[in-house]
């Protein structure tokens, strides 16, 4: 099950600002979104990437919610291994190294679920007016953490794919995260409802396009 409900326009706690370590939960494929920037809109497809918070505090208190659920936060990405685009940045930024052309032919993004990393998390405000905690960077975990040990898994990996959709996890989604995912095209090409057309996306989804995966 889910152990964290995103924002649906009440009160919600943020993760607070920081260096976090991060457990890589969930991976949810959002279908084609429409995205617009500077004026020019475009038809993307976009996924969206969730962490689990790990740590502490200055004071030695444990990064948690009130009721002690972890934080959560999230970020979404175009599906894109474009050399400027922001997954391929980050996920070489996690990693701690490029990757080569045959490890992009060949990397599925399952590969991540479970993956710890150092997460940069900073507060920004939205168009709306509210606060927002936004990921602003993905690093490797240093040694020294881990030769410490890592923390155990709280949330139960999670990887929605929309042209099979496990309904059981969609079901227990956000209502802003199902109405977006309810708004691509394949989803409502899935439910057998007309949408209006727009420009086929141009991203390779990395779900399962090999045989074989590679190490992350």
């Amino acid at each position: 099950m889910s152990f964290y409900v995103e924002d649906n326009g009440g009160n919600f706690e943020r993760c607070p600002a920081g260096m976090h370590l991060s457990r890589c939960y969930r991976i949810v494929d959002l279908g084609t979104q429409k995205s617009e920037y500077m004026g020019q809109v475009k038809y993307l497809h976009k996924i969206m990437l969730g962490w689990e918070i790990h740590g502490m505090h200055d004071d030695g208190t444990t990064i948690q919610m009130m009721d002690g659920r972890p934080f959560a936060i999230f970020k979404n990405y175009t599906l894109s291994w474009s050399e400027k685009a922001n997954l391929r940045l980050d996920l070489q930024s996690w990693r701690g190294k490029p990757f080569t052309q045959e490890e992009m032919r060949k990397f599925d993004l399952k590969n991540v679920l479970g993956a710890f990393c150092m997460l940069n998390a900073i507060d920004r405000v939205g168009k709306d007016g509210k606060t927002y905690t936004n990921v602003a960077g993905v690093t490797p975990v240093p040694a020294m953490i881990k030769q410490n040990g890592l923390p155990k898994a709280v949330n139960p990996n999670e990887l929605f794919k929309i042209d099979t959709p496990d309904m059981e996890m969609f079901n227990k989604f956000s209502d802003n995260l199902k109405a977006k995912i309810a708004s691509s095209p394949e989803w409502q090409k899935l439910q057998n409802k007309p949408s209006a057309p727009q420009p086929q996306s141009s991203t390779k989804s990395g779900f399962d396009d090999l045989d074989d995966d590679v190490p992350f």
